[in-house]
């Protein structure tokens, strides 16, 4: 007899086993209690967006409140303007009073006229100081925290979509500081005053504005919320486009080389559509929000409009007697400047959108909003001193140092200790994988140890030549001066000569002045680690970290660059990260990785 089988077991299962079947109101359950916590989760980002953008104009807060005092007293206004208007048809054109009676209230309405015109022109120029403010602000956060986050964390960005937060996420938040935020303060005040106005001339036309206001607002932040997605989606599209024709820009030599060209063509204008794609959404969501709220204005107003006039021909009588018809063209006046204030906040609502959507896409860029600096920024170290240095201390000393590469999964130098004594040369060996290049980087401050510690004697620097220097697109001479722009020509050769450089560079047409391309485009690697290697020398630090600088190297060249190192280190500590047993022999001593065992001269180290 066959054992009974559990209906809807899965294939292969034991039959005797029982798999409860997913109850349906679980998951529904499950799915709300998700999208509530997601919600939570968007609403405080939005948050914290929020207060970060507040606090990027901070520097300019005296602009803020004049920029907000202008414009509210320029709404104010409105009131004295309708009223002169009012009064002069009124005591004009229908009591048939002499015009020569209505010059004061004539020459009023011109001042009230020039005031408020120069009231917008103060609003406009403080709110821009207040933009220009904030926008400075954003680039010098964001620049602080790309420059505090190391050369580590650099080289595994894409620098098209970086350049994007200094560029297109900082001018999004323009029209926030310049538009929204002075009119926020408007929408506060103008309506407020306008209906006290109207309600002490006729109560019923202040009842239209009180009950029909909030239909503004309202719409506003329904339509806000997808101008606000749809605005991130397009920032992110924009970044990931720059990103992606940033780095075809840099390779455009190996992509024709190999005829990849028309292909990658393809890819930018895939990437250009969905930029268009997305921007086009965030319009079409703008616009269709802007004719719903024009709308309900327009509605409201009308409603104004037919109350007079049914009041006027006699069909409709809510007060002891008709209003007059200065009365009523006051009322008319300022009802659509009573709506005006919605109607700007409602499109400037969109910038405060947009503004949201790059502080999100800078948080996801850099790994959070940066903060103000509260002092001037230090360089990114790591090296601490935990202990009071005596006036002869070595120049270097490290104590049982833990240290694992930025994003592997576990560590590669433990429990390391050595210090480095004056003019001596240090030679780090081992296989390769073994943490020579990492432990470079710690003592060059860009990697923080995950345990143990680096002293360095106060006023030594430090300078690290590492395998893959960055090279910009301009001359050898050009990326030398980067060390040092005041440097002479000769200063460069003789930086250049001792590194090696002249012997390539000399065959050159155009020698130091020669053009290489983005990141030593046409060179070799050993030539672009030469020029690397001559630039730290330009710099003249007291320590030298040295990563692989004879690799790729003939043997003629290796020891003339060694031997000219020999001479330029003369009173320096140098640390060389090497495989190569000429540069062993060269050195003063090994220090053998992974195990930490240092030796005078050079051992046998395994490949």
């Amino acid at each position: 007899m066959r054992p009974a089988t559990v209906s809807g077991s899965p294939q292969g299962a034991d039959p005797g086993t029982f798999f409860p079947a997913q109850n349906p109101v679980s998951q529904a359950i499950d799915n709300e209690q998700q999208q509530a916590q997601q919600h939570q989760r968007e609403t405080a980002q939005r948050k914290d967006g929020q207060q970060w953008l507040e606090g990027l104009a901070t520097a300019a807060a005296g602009k803020r409140r004049l920029a907000a005092v202008s414009i509210s007293l320029s709404g104010i206004l409105l009131v004295a303007q309708a009223a002169a208007i009012a009064w002069l048809v009124q005591h004009v054109l229908f009591e048939r009073a002499p015009l020569a009676d209505g010059m004061g209230v004539l020459a009023a309405l011109g001042g009230v006229l020039l005031l408020r015109t120069l009231l917008g022109s103060v609003t406009q120029a403080a709110a821009g100081d207040v933009a220009d403010a904030a926008r400075l602000a954003l680039r010098e956060r964001a620049y602080a925290s790309v420059l505090g986050k190391g050369p580590l964390w650099l080289r595994q960005q894409r620098s098209g979509e970086l350049g994007e937060v200094m560029l297109a996420h900082a001018d999004a938040i323009e029209n926030y500081f310049s538009g929204f935020q002075p009119v926020r303060i408007e929408v506060v005040v103008v309506p407020l005053v306008i209906a006290l106005a109207v309600a002490w001339v006729d109560w019923v036309v202040a009842v239209i504005f009180i009950a029909t206001a909030p239909l503004v607002p309202f719409f506003m932040m329904l339509v806000g919320w997808g101008a606000e997605a749809a605005g991130r989606a397009q920032l992110g599209e924009l970044a990931r486009m720059s990103g992606h024709f940033a780095d075809r820009i840099k390779g455009l030599g190996l992509l024709r080389l190999y005829g990849r060209g028309q292909a990658e063509l393809d890819g930018v204008a895939a990437a250009a559509e969905g930029v268009r794609e997305r921007t086009m959404k965030v319009l079409r969501i703008a616009f269709l929000s802007s004719t719903v709220l024009e709308f309900f204005a327009s509605v409201s107003v009308a409603m104004v409009a037919l109350y007079l006039g049914l009041s006027y021909l006699g069909m409709m009588s809510l007060h002891a007697q008709v209003p007059t018809l200065g009365a009523g063209l006051f009322c008319l006046l300022l009802a659509p400047e009573f709506y005006a204030p919605l109607r700007r906040l409602a499109a400037h609502y969109h910038d405060r959108a947009n503004a949201l959507a790059a502080a999100a896409e800078i948080e996801r860029l850099l790994g959070g909003l940066p903060a103000a600096a509260t002092a001037p920024a230090a360089p990114r170290a790591t090296v601490v001193a935990t202990e009071p240095l005596q006036l002869h201390a070595p120049p270097l000393r490290a104590r049982a140092l833990v240290l694992r590469p930025l994003g592997a999964a576990h560590d590669v130098v433990r429990d390391i200790s050595f210090q480095l004594e004056q003019n001596q040369r240090l030679a780090l060996v081992g296989p390769s994988g073994s943490g020579k290049s990492t432990l470079l980087e710690a003592l060059a401050g860009w990697l923080p140890p995950r345990g143990g510690s680096v002293i360095l004697r106060p006023g030594i620097e430090v300078g690290y030549a590492g395998q893959r220097p960055y090279l910009f697109h301009g001359s050898i001479a050009d990326n030398l001066r980067l060390a040092d722009p005041t440097a002479s020509m000769a200063t460069l050769r003789q930086v250049a000569d001792a590194a090696q450089v002249l012997a390539f560079a000399e065959r050159l047409p155009a020698g130091l002045d020669t053009v290489i391309g983005e990141r030593g485009f046409g060179l070799s690697g050993g030539e672009a680690r030469r020029i690397g290697l001559a630039r730290l020398l330009l710099r003249n630090p007291g320590i030298l970290l040295l990563d692989e600088p004879t690799a790729f190297l003939d043997p003629r060249t290796e020891a003339a660059l060694l031997q000219a190192l020999a001479v330029f280190a003369r009173g320096r500590s140098v640390i060389v990260a090497t495989h190569s047993p000429v540069v062993m022999a060269w050195a003063d001593s090994t220090l053998v990785l992974p195990q930490g065992q240092l030796h005078d001269g050079a051992p046998e180290v395994p490949a």
